[in-house]
Parts: C-alpha cells; structure tokens; sequence
C-alpha cells in the first residue's frame, strides 16, 4: 500500500510539472500579448496571432475574453487533449483559469481584449 502510495504521489508531481511551470502570457509571449492597462483588481491584455500562428504553454486567471475580429482558436492543453473555440466579432466569455498553449487555426489574423480577474 506504501508503495502505491509513492507512485502515485509521484506521477501527480510528474503530471503536474508542466501546469506549475506555465507562465504569464504578457511576460514570455510578448509577440502575442500586450498590456493594455492594469490596476488591483484587474489586467487587460491585447491579444493578437496572425493567421495560423501559435503561442507556448502559459496560464490565465479567471477572465473574460472579448473578440474584436473573430477566429477559430485550438487550445492545446497539458494533458494533450485540444479544444477548439470559435469566435464572432464582438463575442465575449468567461473564462475560469487555465493552462494552454492557443494556436490560431482561421486563415485571418485574429485580435481579442482579454481582461484578467485579480480578485
């Protein structure tokens, strides 16, 4: 039982490696990410990937998205599963916190406001 134990603590810390070592998009993706303004309560980021562009694996608070071109995106998560997100111009979502690595699967540049939730 102490074995199993030590293998599965093991593999969580193995499995997790990659989500504790996701970092701010603003701060290693600055080709995509730019922030716009930020005070105590909340960051607003301007998001923009040309056409099949992608990111590295980083990390968002709870936020809300707002697409000013619309897109298709698919997020390639930690575990190695993807989701794809399509947007229209002027569609907005919450979003709770998340690891990902987005690519811009649209033919077209895409831009978003992403306002990150501090509290």
């Amino acid at each position: 039982m102490r074995v199993s134990k030590a293998v599965l603590s093991l593999a969580f810390v193995v499995g997790s490696v990659s989500v504790l070592a996701a970092q701010d998009a603003a701060k290693i993706d600055t080709a995509h990410y730019k922030v716009m303004s930020e005070n105590a309560q909340v960051r607003i980021l301007h998001v923009h990937y040309g056409a099949h562009e992608k990111s590295v694996m980083h990390a968002h608070p709870d936020s809300v998205v707002v697409s000013l071109s619309g897109g298709k995106t698919m997020f390639h998560l930690p575990d190695g599963k993807t989701q794809v997100i399509e947007m229209k111009p002027g569609d907005a979502m919450f979003t709770p916190r998340t690891v990902h690595l987005p690519e811009n699967v649209s033919d077209k540049p895409m831009d978003a406001v992403l306002i990150e939730l501090k509290k």
